[in-house]
C-alpha cells in the first residue's frame, strides 16, 4: 500500500457464467486520469439485462455505472499542460457513462454520447488497456476526458450515485421534451427512471400521468408527483418502458403538436406501425436519447439537490450489500425498492 502500483482493488469481475471477487493491481495513473474509491454504487436495470443474457456486453468486464465516490488520486498533466484531471483528491463526485475523444464530428456537434471512438463505463473489456472501468470495486480509472459533477456533503450517497445514470438521462430526456409547464405528460415505465421523471417533470409545472405492468411501482410514483394513469389525450410522451405495445398506445393518444420521447427502447424488440399521415397531419415530434451530454450530468446532479427535502430519493435504494455479496442483488434485486446497491 507504499504506492499506486503496488495497490490492489477488490474488484467484481462479471466472467459470463457468474461474478468472481478478484484483487485487481491499480495501474500507474496516465495524464489526466483520475483514481475514484467508490463510496457506494447502485444496480442499473442494464446491468441486470447483462447477467440474466438479455444484453450483450464484453466479458470478462467490470459491470456498474451508477456510483458515487471520492477522488484518492490524479494523474499528472501533459508536458504542455493540455490534459489536466477533471477534479481534486478528496473531491466527492458521480461522472458520466460515457468518456468521449471531444475530436470527431458528433463531438464537436455537441453529441458526444455517441463519439465515434465513445468507451463507456462498466461496459469495456476487462482483458484491455481499462480494467478497471466499472463501479462494482473498490476503485475506479477515470479516463482523461470523462465528465464528473462534484456532490456536495449535504446529498446522501444513495441520492447521488443514481445521478451517473438514471437521474442524467431524465435531464436528456425531459430537455428534449421542451418546456413542460401545464403540459398533460404521460410516463410509461415507473422504474428508476420513470420516477426520477415523475418528479422532474412535476418540478417543471407539468401534468403527469404514469404507468406501469407493476401497481406498485405506480403507487412509488405517487410520492414523486405522478398519478396513475387514465384514458384521454396528452402533450407529452416519455417512454422508458421500451415496450412497441405501450408506445403504440401512447402515440395515438398525442394531442396535435405532441411530442414522443423514445428513451427506453435499447433493445431488439417488434417494430412500430406508424402512420406517416398521422403525424404529419398532427404535428407530431418523435425524438429518440440515448445516454446524455455533460450538462445533463450537472443539472442531475442540481435537481436531486434542490428536491432532496421535496422528493425522498433515499427510500429507492435499497441498504447495500458488500461487495462479495453482489452476485445476491445482480441475481435477486432487492423487493419493493427501485435500485439495489454495493459498498465496495
Amino acid at each position: 500500500m507504499d504506492s499506486l502500483t503496488t495497490r490492489l482493488s477488490r474488484t467484481a469481475v462479471w466472467t459470463g457464467d457468474g461474478i468472481e471477487v478478484r484483487d485487481v493491481p491499480v495501474p500507474a495513473l496516465g495524464a489526466g486520469e483520475l483514481l475514484v474509491r467508490v463510496r457506494l454504487a447502485t444496480i442499473c436495470g442494464s446491468d441486470l439485462h447483462t447477467v440474466t443474457g438479455r444484453r450483450t456486453a464484453d466479458c470478462p468486464s467490470v459491470l456498474g455505472h451508477e456510483a458515487v465516490g471520492v477522488v484518492e488520486a490524479v494523474g499528472p498533466p501533459t508536458s504542455d499542460g493540455g490534459v489536466v484531471a477533471a477534479a481534486e483528491v478528496g473531491d466527492r463526485i458521480v461522472w458520466s457513462v460515457t468518456v468521449a475523444c471531444g475530436r470527431c464530428v458528433r463531438c464537436r456537434a455537441d453529441r458526444t454520447a455517441k463519439c465515434e471512438e465513445v468507451r463507456k463505463v462498466g461496459h469495456e473489456a476487462f482483458s484491455g488497456d481499462w480494467a478497471l472501468s466499472g463501479s462494482y470495486a473498490e476503485y475506479i480509472v477515470l479516463p482523461a476526458g470523462t465528465a464528473v459533477a462534484r456532490v456536495a456533503d449535504r446529498m446522501p450517497d444513495a441520492v447521488a450515485a443514481p445521478a451517473a445514470c438514471a437521474t442524467a438521462t431524465v435531464m436528456a430526456t425531459i430537455e428534449s421534451a421542451g418546456p413542460l409547464l401545464r403540459k398533460r405528460v404521460l410516463i410509461c415505465g415507473a422504474g428508476m427512471l420513470g420516477v426520477t421523471a415523475a418528479a422532474a417533470c412535476a418540478e417543471a409545472g407539468a401534468r403527469v400521468r404514469i404507468t406501469d405492468l407493476d401497481a406498485t411501482r405506480v403507487e412509488v410514483a405517487h410520492r414523486f408527483g405522478g398519478v396513475a394513469d387514465t384514458d384521454g389525450t396528452v402533450d407529452v410522451v416519455l417512454d422508458y418502458s421500451g415496450s412497441a405495445e405501450a408506445i403504440t398506445r401512447a402515440l395515438a393518444r398525442l394531442d396535435v403538436g405532441g411530442v414522443l420521447v423514445l428513451a427506453g427502447s435499447v433493445t431488439p424488440g417488434p417494430p412500430l406501425a406508424l402512420d406517416p399521415e398521422s403525424v404529419v397531419r398532427r404535428h407530431l415530434t418523435i425524438i429518440g436519447v440515448h445516454n446524455y451530454e455533460p450538462r445533463h450530468l450537472t443539472a442531475a446532479v442540481d435537481f436531486l439537490d434542490r428536491t432532496r427535502e421535496v422528493f425522498p430519493w433515499a427510500d429507492l435504494v435499497a441498504a447495500p450489500v458488500e461487495l462479495e455479496d453482489i452476485r445476491h442483488v445482480l441475481t435477486a434485486p432487492s423487493a419493493g425498492v427501485l435500485r439495489s446497491s454495493v459498498a465496495p
